[in-house]
């Protein structure tokens, strides 16, 4: 009698039922939606599905006073700055839940993820105010009479390993540093001082210093953002409600343009065509063409607005509006409101996953 032999299939169709796993789990990360994470600084963060976009959720680290925020590579790792706690949380974005703190120091306020590192600005020196208000008390950053910042300890800039969530070095700042750049080899940085009228340049790797550009007196440079050719830098004034243009090898101001009050986020638009400027005091963003700088559209909006993203696909514009505690959302071409997203109480910054062009990220 002939033996029947069975093969045994249980390796193939276990392979074979891997393989359908891993291209679910593709094709589910695929369909996901595109998200906004917004920074509320009484709320905690609040997560914007773009697709419909609505308030899907809200991390709950409202007491912390959340404010400076960015993401990973790869969008796993949501990365915010806490006024009231002193550190940086790290939040596991498919659960919302914190899963690592690193401790940073006084009043951590701006987040900048660069090549594995995220640059933290805090300042040692700072007395806050209310939320929402600039450090010594004075609200959206209105400079008082008595302004001391000059005689205040000056900011840092703490380095933090996302490999290890480690502080691996803390780099001495102006006063009141505020918005953070990097040179398009990636090689410097660049951070806007307010307190005391400067732009920082160092190595961005180790920390060293290699110059400081003085600006006009009394300005306030908060904002700033580099051209998509390359060659120039723009900063914006809010005192003085203009933003200057800097060549970016020899830093000499090149040009000086109008807004209307107290400019602060500001960024290129994705294509480069345009350059988008949040004049706060205003309730305004500002159009400015992005090779001559001159101005194009006004688009009315909340109060205290700083911080905005384009959405992934360009479309739209998301814009945080603090004293509004809303995020404004406008047709990136047309600059017509679509709508209106609410429930974010002194909203402060915005960014995507995938990745966008904006006042805090750019590509």
């Amino acid at each position: 009698m002939l033996e029947t032999r069975i093969p045994n299939r249980r390796p193939r169709r276990s392979i074979a039922l891997a393989a359908a796993l891993v291209v679910a789990a593709c094709a589910a990360h695929a369909a996901a939606a595109p998200l906004a994470y917004v920074t509320s600084e009484k709320a905690g963060v609040g997560v914007i599905d773009l697709d419909q976009m609505t308030l899907a959720k809200t991390f709950p680290v409202g007491a912390d006073g959340p404010r400076g925020l960015g993401l990973n590579a790869d969008g796993t790792r949501l990365l915010v700055a806490n006024k009231n706690t002193g550190d940086l949380a790290v939040i596991d974005t498919a659960s919302g839940e914190v899963v690592q703190r690193v401790k940073i120091g006084k009043n951590p306020e701006y987040v900048r993820v660069h090549n594995g590192y995220a640059y933290v600005t805090y300042e040692p020196g700072d007395v806050s105010g209310p939320p929402g208000a600039k450090p010594g008390g004075k609200p959206d950053g209105k400079p008082g009479a008595d302004d001391d910042d000059a005689n205040k300890p000056p900011a840092e800039i703490a380095i933090v390993d996302m490999n290890t969530w480690r502080v691996i070095r803390s780099v001495t700042s102006g006063h009141e540093t505020e918005g953070i750049e990097f040179s398009r080899d990636g090689q410097t940085m660049l951070v806007a001082n307010e307190g005391d009228d400067t732009i920082s340049i160092y190595h961005a790797r180790t920390g060293a210093p290699i110059r400081t550009v003085k600006l006009a007196a009394g300005g306030r440079p908060r904002g700033i953002r580099l051209s998509p050719d390359g060659k120039h830098y723009v900063v914006t004034l809010e005192s003085l409600s203009k933003f200057v243009v800097l060549d970016a090898h020899s830093f000499d101001v090149v040009k000086t343009v109008d807004t209307k009050l107290g400019p602060y986020g500001i960024a290129f638009g994705p294509d480069g065509q345009r350059l988008f400027v949040a004049a706060a005091r205003d309730k305004t963003v500002q159009v400015f063409d992005g090779h001559s700088y001159e101005h194009v559209a006004d688009v009315p909006v909340g109060q205290r607005c700083w911080h905005f993203s384009f959405t992934p696909d360009g479309a739209k514009l998301m814009v945080a509006c603090g004293r509004s505690d809303s995020v404004y959302v406008l047709d990136a071409k047309s600059y017509q409101p679509i709508k209106q997203i609410g429930e974010l109480p002194l909203a402060w910054g915005i960014v995507t996953y995938p990745r966008s062009d904006g006042s805090i990220e750019s590509h």
